[in-house]
């Protein structure tokens, strides 16, 4: 194996073969970490603007402090790190679907590992966000009925284009109230999609949330020497719901 590009892992899944390759850039000879899902590349650390976006709009629309917060899918972890950033945040629980992917993180084989393992606030949970999403214990395995300042999810290249069947329903009206009850008044649900706004699922945030919004994130694609872009939806419950 040559310098230029290593398979650091490979594992058959319920979801198909994942691995994850590191590759040297010729043009700045940076390393590039990539995840493929059988054939389908999942994600690049050459594109991280709209994980970390994710987190950013998602965590501004939040004015106190001690946040707890949920990262649904931790693949790289951009969006993760970002909310550790944040001095606000009290508590960060990642869900991630891959045990794998998580081993990645415990053994450092991935740059943000070191980081996500070593702060004290934050865990890696193996589960399916979307089965815990509607499950009667709620998005917290340990701690049935929890609530989240904020639900922050990038499982999904989008909601109408998604890894498997039966994340769908997650996206309709009824699965978003389900989320919804997870939140505290005035939580925040954000989701970064590949995929321009859709008109659909603005619908049924609409008809969900309090407040809802789609924001178009824009970077610099190195591949080509254009811009590409992203879609963070960000929603948001009313402020006076009642706790349970």
């Amino acid at each position: 194996m040559s310098a230029r590009f290593e398979e650091l892992d490979w594992r058959p899944t319920p979801m198909g073969d994942i691995s994850l390759r590191r590759r040297r850039d010729p043009a700045t000879g940076s390393d590039i970490f990539e995840v493929k899902l059988g054939d389908e590349f999942l994600m690049s650390s050459l594109f991280t603007a709209g994980e970390a976006a994710l987190a950013r709009l998602g965590l501004a629309q939040l004015p106190e402090d001690g946040l707890d917060i949920v990262v649904g899918g931790l693949g790289l972890g951009h969006t993760a790190e970002t909310v550790l950033k944040e001095a606000r945040v009290r508590s960060l629980t990642v869900v991630e679907a891959l045990g794998e992917v998580i081993e990645w993180h415990e053994r450092h084989l991935v740059p943000l590992g070191p980081r996500l393992t070593a702060d004290p606030r934050c865990r890696l949970v193996a589960g399916d966000f979307f089965s815990l999403a509607q499950s009667a214990d709620g998005l917290d395995p340990d701690l049935p009925g929890r609530r989240f300042h904020a639900v922050l999810l990038d499982v999904d290249h989008s909601p109408s284009h998604v890894l498997h069947p039966s994340h769908a329903p997650f996206y309709q009206p009824q699965g978003l109230r389900q989320l919804a009850e997870r939140l505290h008044p005035g939580g925040v649900f954000a989701l970064w999609s590949d995929d321009p706004p859709e008109e659909s699922f603005n619908s049924a945030l609409a008809e969900v949330f309090a407040e809802s919004a789609s924001h178009v994130v824009t970077f610099g694609n190195p591949l080509h020497g254009g811009t590409s872009s992203n879609t963070v939806y960000v929603a948001r419950t009313s402020a006076h719901a009642p706790e349970p």
